[in-house]
């Protein structure tokens, strides 16, 4: 086992040591980070410096640590709703912080040999809303050229000024894009962007190849087959592509989906891994003993998963029966200042889906698929429900409560009963079909067996089920 090898394992199941604990969930503010960077003001092996502020006013810093002569630069949160990076780069801070546990021949290594520039959250003002724009509108990772927006700016400034060997672009993607057309969710994906329209290699862009061979190397041990590749395609307005052009050798990592990682937590640890794995590679030089191939055999990502695909269930659609497979996408909803979420959930799809795969499957061979029953009731306030059984109403076939309507709000919001609340919308003539909210039963011989409320499918025979949130319409 070679010394990167180790390196790597060692921060695999040391990695609860650095993990920062006051970031637990995704959907945190520019407040928390501010925090973190002000904890670290007094320490000497950092410079902290505000570059400037965003469009609304909120300061922007980079924490610049090490001493070496290879500059390198990281940021993260230019997408205000992409923060899984933003988390792993306050773990790699406590990493290099510490002592005495075997990693000080590495730490010593990336501080003498780098000069590390974090951005940890280019987009305060997106942040805060927990949108991809920031507060004008403006999508920052289009605006490379025109520079209309000032964190565009405080960017290639940045990059300008330092003019750093390598960058490393951190994004999170849709949680569902596949390893090419495949059932594996893209985790991870790589690219080393293209600063031309033929996608050329010079050595700028060669480095990045490099290094990225590395770290998909790495990861693919832990998850195996889970590692894509972004599109390739030049965007001439981007920002990745144009740091390629000039000059910086350009690492764009993207953070997908992980079945069963909703907050993005073992994701996060991937990031740290990988993020560490390419710089101790940087230090050591050993990515220049990399080739092309394995990067290139990287599939690029694709949209072939759906949250949750049901197959080959009966429909019966005015008198006539046929047989179709339903693609249901959860999406998030944000309230609470955007600070919590909820699930919506749509039928997405509608057909043939034999091409396509869930993260959850259902085979409905034998089911049909139905409308679920509609309970009436004389009420005012969701809070009257508490004393309802969601459990046993969906045994009984009962999907839909029916309540008085609240002309005061629109739209959906969130139930934490299992049930589909219908206030202002109207009960449904029948089972739902493209672009309906995903609230169904599925009976065989006439008897309810599994009913789907907003988009989580329950196994009526279970016992202790867990229930989802609802929804209210």
């Amino acid at each position: 086992m070679n010394l990167k090898t180790a390196f790597e394992d060692n921060l695999y199941t040391s990695y609860t040591n650095f993990r920062e604990a006051s970031l637990q969930l995704r959907r945190f503010k520019q407040d928390s980070v501010i925090d973190l960077i002000e904890k670290r003001r007094d320490n000497p092996a950092y410079e902290i410096k505000q570059t400037g502020e965003s469009f609304e006013g909120r300061p922007i810093h980079y924490i610049k640590t090490g001493t070496g002569p290879r500059k390198i630069l990281l940021w993260s949160q230019m997408h205000g709703d992409e923060p899984t990076a933003t988390m792993a780069i306050f773990d790699i801070l406590n990493f290099l912080e510490g002592k005495g546990d075997g990693f000080d021949e590495a730490r010593k290594l990336l501080l003498t040999e780098t000069t590390l520039y974090f951005v940890p959250m280019l987009n305060p003002d997106g942040a805060e809303r927990y949108q991809r724009r920031n507060a004008q509108n403006i999508d920052i990772n289009r605006d490379a050229l025109h520079l209309q927006a000032p964190e565009s700016r405080i960017l290639k400034e940045l990059q300008q000024n330092l003019q750093p060997e390598f960058g490393f672009n951190l994004h999170d993607k849709n949680p569902r894009y596949s390893v090419g057309n495949t059932s594996k969710l893209a985790t991870i994906s790589f690219l080393a962007t293209a600063y031309d329209h033929e996608k050329n290699i010079n050595p700028v862009r060669e480095k990045a190849i490099q290094v990225i061979t590395g770290m998909n190397r790495m990861l693919q041990k832990y998850i195996p087959n889970q590692v894509g590749k972004w599109n390739e395609d030049h965007e001439p307005r981007a920002f990745g592509d144009n740091i390629q052009k000039w000059g910086t050798t350009l690492i764009l990592i993207e953070s997908g989906g992980y079945v069963g990682d909703p907050e993005k937590q073992y994701i996060r640890k991937l990031n740290f891994m990988a993020i560490l794995s390419g710089l101790y590679s940087i230090t050591e030089n050993s990515y220049v003993q990399e080739g092309r191939d394995e990067y290139l055999a990287l599939p690029e990502n694709s949209r072939y998963i759906y949250d949750l695909l049901i197959k080959n269930v009966t429909v019966n659609l005015d008198g006539k029966i046929f047989q179709a497979d339903f693609g249901i996408d959860r999406s998030e909803v944000n309230y609470a200042n955007a600070s919590k979420f909820f699930y919506h959930s749509k039928i997405e799809e509608y057909g043939d889906l034999s091409i396509f795969f869930g993260s959850e499957e259902f085979d409905g061979s034998g089911y049909k698929l139905e409308k679920g029953k509609v309970l009436s009731v004389d009420y005012d306030n969701v809070s009257d429900l508490d004393t309802v059984d969601p459990w046993a109403l969906l045994k009984e076939g009962y999907t839909f409560i029916k309540m008085n309507p609240d002309f005061t709000s629109s739209g959906v919001s969130v139930t934490a009963l299992p049930l589909h609340i219908l206030r202002n919308k109207p009960e449904p003539t029948g089972a739902p079909t493209f672009e309906d909210t995903a609230t169904f039963t599925l009976t065989k011989n006439g008897e309810v067996k599994f009913a789907v409320v907003n988009g989580f499918i329950y196994d009526l025979s279970a016992e202790n089920p867990v229930f989802f949130n609802g929804i209210v319409e």
